[in-house]
């Protein structure tokens, strides 16, 4: 394989953030100290990276300055990265949302494709601006990592393996997790994946 004709990219999600599980799409919530030690030991100590793109939500780019900083590696933060706006919900738990919005909770978990939270965006718009961003860094860098949100991640991961829009829910992302994506280059379609 001539690995200089694909993007070598890992995608990191955050680590553990303060407040709990809940709804935090453009809710600014810091790591957890126990989320930053996630996310050191999800990297490692050796650096594999020539470059760093961040979202610019602080529970990723707090880290993603840190580690830039370590191995004197170019960070950009990315606002296209940034998690799904859940407009009225966010912030809130999902046991906050069904004391004031049930209906609208349920018809969300059962069809998400149609039924966006109120006053937020939807997954259609959410995926549109994540996919602009992740063509630009697979035509851009050649090995980076990608700090962001398990939304953004499901949505490229979606993407990479052709999975209809109804599975989207179906990937797992647990907090800090990190995957390896080699990428040809130009078109973002994925060669393989695996955990890194």
């Amino acid at each position: 394989m001539n690995v200089s004709v694909y993007t070598d990219i890992s995608l990191l999600r955050h680590g553990e953030t303060e407040g709990g599980a809940r709804y935090r799409g453009i809710t600014d919530d810091p790591l957890t100290a126990t989320g930053r030690e996630q996310m050191w030991a999800a990297v490692g100590a050796e650096c594999r990276w020539d470059s760093i793109v961040s979202s610019p939500l602080m529970r990723c780019a707090e880290f993603a300055r840190a580690l830039a900083q370590h191995h004197s590696l170019p960070l950009r933060l990315e606002s296209r990265l940034r998690e799904m706006n859940f407009g009225a919900w966010d912030g809130q738990t999902a046991a906050e949302i069904m004391q004031t919005d049930a209906e609208a909770l349920q018809r969300f978990w059962n069809d998400p494709w149609r039924h966006g939270p109120p006053g937020g965006e939807s997954l259609a718009q959410l995926r549109t601006r994540v996919l602009d961003a992740w063509h630009d860094i697979v035509n851009e860098f050649r090995s980076t990592l990608v700090i962001t949100h398990g939304g953004p991640i499901r949505l490229i991961l979606c993407e990479l393996w052709r999975y209809p829009d109804k599975r989207l829910l179906d990937i797992e992302v647990p907090i800090a997790s990190l995957r390896r994506v080699l990428v040809p280059r130009p078109q973002a379609t994925a060669l393989e994946t695996y955990p890194s």
